[in-house]
């Protein structure tokens, strides 16, 4: 008799980070696979000790994920799905403290400006950690008595702190995109709204890129993400990352993609996947 392993996915953070939870929201029944860093995460991949790999992209607040874009198309891996985690801070501590008590508290870097309002209106000072759910699990196993740390209140759930307040984050709409990759591409329609993922580098011809846009304006593709970045250390070779509604097969789609392929030295498919209900909640 056989039995379904759990599907294991590989993230970067401690139990209880925004990555789990993203996790946690795309296969609420898969076996979390903590990592220490994004490289990390794309290893356990590659080793064998996980299945897929959660990696966040980009932050309603902050921007893009640094490194992520140059990770993507080196990883040898597939996007299959997107998660976008709102991203609701809560201020935790051990058991028995109470919000008073709270003078100082720890979280990672990034975290700690999105709840600058709250903290200054209270008085309370913070210093930065290598990971915010990371900081919950030492204050737990052992950390100042009345020293607070910003997490989700899922890394309090589960390392036994309390939630002593949650949602103080200065932004309503403060929300994280996660791509869930595998490393096998799914060109399936696995939705009625449907998501493409490539890179491509341009010719070095005149308004290249100019002319390789055109395609998508005059068939009506959407295009809701197109970023840059430098390749081997040279000014000259840009990389381009771009991500646009519907499926290759799409006869728009088709039509655009090939126009692109005149204009270009490189085009490759990251990914095909169905769009997140998430994307149209955010505000503009």
């Amino acid at each position: 008799m056989t039995t379904n392993k759990p599907v294991r996915i590989a993230f970067q953070g401690a139990l209880g980070a925004y990555s789990h939870e993203a996790c946690l929201q795309a296969r609420p029944d898969a076996l979390p696979v903590p990592c220490t860093t994004f490289e990390g995460v794309l290893r356990a991949v590659r080793e064998g000790r996980a299945d897929l790999a959660m990696l966040p992209v980009e932050n309603t607040t902050y921007g893009r994920v640094a490194d992520i874009h140059r990770l993507l198309p080196e990883s040898g891996m597939h996007i299959i799905d997107e998660a976008f985690v709102r991203v609701r801070i809560a201020l935790m501590a051990k058991p028995g403290v109470t919000l008073n008590q709270i003078k100082h508290v720890r979280a990672h870097l990034v975290l700690l400006p999105q709840a600058r309002a709250y903290l200054e209106a209270n008085g309370i000072t913070s210093e930065p950690a290598a990971d915010s759910a990371g900081a919950a699990e030492e204050l737990a196993a052992g950390g100042p008595a009345h020293e607070g740390v910003l997490a989700s209140a899922v890394a309090a759930r589960i390392h036994g702190l309390e939630v002593l307040i949650d949602g103080i984050e200065d932004l309503e709409h403060n929300t994280t995109r996660f791509l869930l990759m595998a490393p096998d591409i799914d060109l399936t329609r696995r939705g009625d709204k449907m998501m493409t993922t490539f890179v491509f580098e341009v010719r070095n011809i005149p308004a290249a890129l100019y002319k390789a846009m055109g395609g998508f304006a005059t068939n009506g593709v959407n295009m809701t993400k197109l970023e840059s970045y430098m390749v081997g250390g040279s000014f000259t070779a840009t990389q381009f990352y771009a991500d646009i509604e519907g499926h290759p097969d799409d006869p728009a789609v088709q039509r655009a993609l090939e126009e692109l392929g005149y204009f270009t030295n490189m085009l490759e498919i990251l990914g095909v996947y169905p769009a997140h209900p998430g994307r149209w909640d955010i505000p503009a």
